[in-house]
Order: structure tokens, then sequence, then C-alpha cells
């Protein structure tokens, strides 16, 4: 099969696009994004509409420029969250579990405010830079395990030795799952992410009730024996006024399942690459640790990954951009963090850029897991660092990609000592 034939089928282009707005991008399966996604994505900036159409898999906007995902993470009314308004669609997921079964509800990620607030708030407390602090000692010793572990091979794949089972773990942990079905829980949210460009509705719904089904018995455990734990903690706040329910607590399960299961892992191995790539800051780092915290920013910034979609609500125009309603829109913040209208050379790493970046997101979805991710970032390389070697990139393996709404490493072979 050819790299043509293996994309997604073209779909028509709506009138009211103009074709200078029109540009062929697959983001699931685009050859030169696969083979390396974010110097597919300076190419974008360079050539591409700021603001795009593409007719691959079944047709969507792109919005590149940081100005443009800036405003719209901000503009729920425009930009919604919501596959379809939120009372047909629990209209369709009652009809759909008269067969199916009960289908869970990735909330508060899927909502528009103001009831997205609402399921948000309870998630809050849990992920305080005060909660997340006291979590520092357990992620500083499982890094140190496992980099341990491998030490003495003088080679690893670092994604599936490390940084896999670090934020996996970390994560599982604090949920009160059973850590050591890992393996289990992660191939769960592997398939889900794997499928996203290529299956359909009822396969997605099959994979979400899957997640539900395999954190069920700690939910239930929980309500009547609670533990420190988020499923615990859940089981004890109220949203909008009422005891949450079962129904509640797989709603937040499968959010929270997914998310913290994959995203960390993807930014560790973005980081970790450059590192590989770049032996005069390895050494940099290691005789001023004190700088980390500045590297693991500009490593955000330079190799953000998430593309949130989003559902146009609204007949608008956007940035000069004329849009329909129930149209979709990706929010490609991988462009926005490389748009040099908003930085200055943004392909160059600098440990002394100032200005923030959006990597992990902007507006009412800001992710509330950013500050453990930066702590687990933080951490992992400070351990890295002090206990490896100067490593480098495997010669005769080089990494590989996925793609998609999340942009990762899906290997990364790496090499050190004589």
């Amino acid at each position: 099969m050819t790299e043509a034939a293996s994309l997604s089928e073209l779909t028509p282009v709506p009138e009211h696009v103009p074709e200078t707005l029109v540009y062929d991008f697959d983001m699931f399966k685009d050859p030169a994004y696969r083979a390396d996604p974010h110097k597919r994505v300076l190419e974008l900036i360079d050539i591409a509409p700021p603001v795009f159409w593409t007719p691959r898999n079944g047709g969507h906007w792109m919005l590149v420029s940081h100005s443009a995902n800036f405003e719209a993470a901000r503009d729920c009314e425009g930009f919604s969250s919501e596959v379809l308004p939120y009372e047909k669609m629990e209209e369709l997921l009652e009809q759909m579990a008269d067969e199916s079964g009960r289908i869970p509800r990735a909330y508060p990620i899927n909502l528009d405010p103001p009831l997205h607030g609402t399921y948000r708030k309870p998630l809050q407390g849990v992920f305080s830079p005060r909660t997340i602090n006291e979590l520092k000692g357990h992620i500083r010793t499982l890094a140190g395990e496992l980099l341990d572990a491998v030490a003495g091979s003088g080679e690893c794949e670092f994604m599936a030795a490390i940084a896999e089972p670090l934020p996996v773990k970390v994560f599982l942990g604090m949920l009160g799952m059973p850590v050591d079905k890992y393996p289990e829980y992660r191939a769960l949210v592997r398939a889900h992410m794997d499928a996203q460009a290529s299956s359909g509705a009822s396969d997605a719904i099959g994979r979400l009730q899957k997640v539900a089904a395999a954190m069920r018995d700690t939910i239930e455990e929980r309500k009547d024996k609670r533990e420190d734990d988020i499923i615990s903690m859940l089981w004890g706040v109220e949203i909008d006024g009422r005891e949450t329910t079962q129904e509640d607590l797989e709603n937040y399960g499968v959010l929270l399942f997914i998310a913290g299961l994959d995203t960390v892992m993807q930014g560790i191995g973005l980081g970790v690459r450059h590192l590989a790539e770049n032996p005069d800051l390895q050494q940099q780092l290691r005789e001023d640790p004190s700088l980390i915290s500045n590297a693991t920013e500009e490593l955000l910034r330079r190799y953000t990954f998430t593309v949130p979609p989003r559902r146009v609500a609204k007949d608008m125009e956007f940035q000069g951009v004329q849009m329909k309603k129930d149209e979709r829109a990706m929010l490609f913040l991988p462009g926005a963090d490389l748009d040099p209208a908003e930085y200055s050379s943004p392909e160059e790493f600098n440990l002394k850029r100032e200005g923030a970046h959006i990597a992990f997101n902007a507006g009412p979805h800001r992710c509330l897991g950013s500050h453990l991710a930066r702590i687990e970032l933080n951490i992992l390389y400070e351990e890295l660092l002090a206990r490896l070697p100067q490593f480098r990139m495997d010669p005769v393996r080089p990494p590989s990609f996925n793609c998609g709404h999340v942009v990762g490493v899906e290997s990364l072979h790496l090499v050190w000592g004589d």
C-alpha cells in the first residue's frame, strides 16, 4: 500500500470554504507528520494558512496560529467541547443504552460552561498544587527505581522502560486502582487512542464501556471503604448540591483514566528525545540542575502534543474565516506553540525564553493535571540526568511516532556508555 493510499478518503470541500483556505493534511496519517511530527508542524506553519480546512477525516478546520488557538479555547459559545448539544447527546446515549447498556460520559471535558464548571469543581482539590506536592517523594522513588533497573544495560527502549510506567503507575495509585494491573489498563487506553481515526461511534462507545468496566469493582469498593485516593474522595463530594452516584464516578473515571494514562508519557518521550539529540544541553543541565525547570517549560512549548477537538456551535466569522454550525475544528496546540508571530525563532530551544506556552490549553478547559505533569517531568529529568551517563539515540533504531489528538513517541531507543 502506498503512503497516499493509506490516508483517509478525501471529502468534498463545502461551498463556503474558499480554495485559498484548503490544505490537504491528515492529522492521523500524514506521512511527514508521522515521520517527525514537530518538523512537519513547522512546515505547516510556513506553507499553510493559519486557519485552514482539510478534506481528510471527514473534513474539518485546523486552527494553527497561536492567536486562533488562544481565542477559540476561550470562546465556548463559538467552539463547543460537546460533540452534540448536551440535551441531544443525552437523548442519543439513552436511546443507545437500551441496546448496548449504559454508556459512560467523559465529564467534564465534553461539557461546556456552566455545566462544565459544575462537574470540574469537585476535581480541583484533587489536582491542587498542595495535594500534588505531597506526591513528590513517591514520584522520585519510582523514577529512581525504573532508571536503576536499566542503568547497567547500556541501552533501553525508553517508552516501555520509563516513560510509560512512571506516569501510569503514579496516576493509578492516585486513582486507587491496582497498580500491578497497569499493563491491562494501559492496553485499554492504547486501543482507545489508536482507533480514533478509523473506528465508528459504536466502537468508541464499546471502548469507553470497557474502561468503565475495568474500574467498576474499585469504584464500588470505595463507596463503603474509603481510602486515600481520588475515587474515595469523589464519593464524598457533591455535584450541584447532590451526592455523587455510581454513574458520576464512572463518568469521572473514564475521563481521568484516559487522560492520566497517556498524555504525560508523551511529554516525557518528546523531551527525552530532544535531550538525547543534544549532549551539550545534557551537560549544561547536569552542571546546573536549577535550569531543569526552565528546560521543562521550553520542552513543553517546543514539543506541545495535544490537539483538542471542538464543534463549531454557530454560524460565525472567526478571524476572517466563515465557519458553519456543526463543523469540526481542531485546536492544533503544537502549531500554536511554534508560531513565529508569538515566539522569536520558535524552532530553537531557548532556556532563557520568556512568555507562556499553551501546551496545557487555555480558557475553561485548561488542563487540570498541569501541575502534576510539570512535577513528573521535572523529577524525571532530574533523576535521568543524575543516574545515567550521557545518553544518545540508537543510530540503528530511530524513533517512531504516533499522531492524532495526542502526538507522541511510539518507540525511543537510547544507548549510553562505550
